[in-house]
């Protein structure tokens, strides 16, 4: 299998170009190429596959060979590579993805590769329904009440065509993340597990942030989550609507739109390609 690692802020994922490659078992080849000390070592398997909705599809495998809906740091390497390999040949690109169809602006850099990418990520979905969580489905969570271990947190959650629970901490580069993250995404609130973002506000318009993810623990970055921790500074009055966020990986640059959108802006980097024999 031919395959590109690539990554986005430090949020590394392998890539096959399945235009061209056929993946009969990608739950059983996320878990094999992910491993970092037996396989090429990644945060999961994406798949760039052909769509008759939209330009490119994209389909998310974590390390622990499940299936999200989206990964906002993986779309953006998507859509470089779509460009930079001539599946696509303009600077503004489609995506199918299991959270819908987004729209993604394409900043080439001097040598005509593409540097950035500006991702439309849609509203989040901020009803107990949408996320989803047990509870009145109707009902939005800010600042909400739970106990895990010893600690009560005020959690914050949004879907952003996947679900993330947000966490506001004093100190998030001392915060234990391996301790509480795992609680929190299988905790029974969650019927499909969750993400978790533990968030510490810097000022009115900075931040900085840590990701738990779902099936695949601690990474370095995580699109979906930083849009979904934009929305919660919004509701919780933390911040203003444009943003910078800072994450152990890299910055991306976010803004909840005044047209109710969430837009994130950042790199996408091809590593180095290969084969692999599976």
């Amino acid at each position: 299998m031919k395959f590109t690692k690539m990554q986005g802020a430090g949020n590394d994922y392998v890539y096959v170009n399945c235009f061209e490659e056929t993946v009969a078992d990608p739950q059983q080849v996320a878990i094999k190429v992910s491993n970092r000390n037996f396989g090429i070592g990644s945060d999961g398997l994406i798949l760039i596959m052909p769509s008759d909705k939209a330009d490119v599809r994209m389909r998310m495998f974590n390390s622990d060979g499940s299936e999200s809906e989206m990964c906002g740091n993986g779309i953006r390497c998507v859509a470089k590579y779509a460009y930079d390999h001539g599946i696509v040949a303009k600077d503004e690109i489609t995506a199918e993805t299991g959270a819908g169809i987004l729209t993604l602006k394409l900043h080439p850099g001097k040598d005509g590769k593409i540097e950035k990418v500006r991702v439309n990520m849609g509203p989040p979905r901020l009803t107990r329904g949408e996320i989803p969580m047990t509870g009145d489905g109707e009902a939005r969570v800010v600042a909400e009440s739970l106990a895990i271990l010893d600690r009560t947190f005020r959690i914050t959650c949004a879907s952003m065509g996947n679900p993330h629970c947000v966490i506001f901490v004093e100190d998030v580069a001392n915060f234990p993340v391996a301790t509480y993250g795992p609680l929190i995404e299988n905790h029974e609130l969650f019927p499909r597990r969750t993400n978790v973002e533990f968030v510490q506000i810097i000022s009115r318009t900075e931040i900085s942030q840590r990701t738990w993810e779902r099936g695949a623990g601690e990474t370095l970055a995580c699109g979906t989550g930083s849009s979904a921790v934009t929305a919660a500074c919004v509701l919780n009055g933390l911040t203003e609507r444009k943003l910078l966020n800072h994450l152990l990986g890299g910055d991306l640059e976010m803004e909840w739109a005044d047209d109710g959108n969430i837009y994130m802006t950042g790199p996408a980097v091809e590593v180095f390609s290969g084969e692999i024999d599976l």
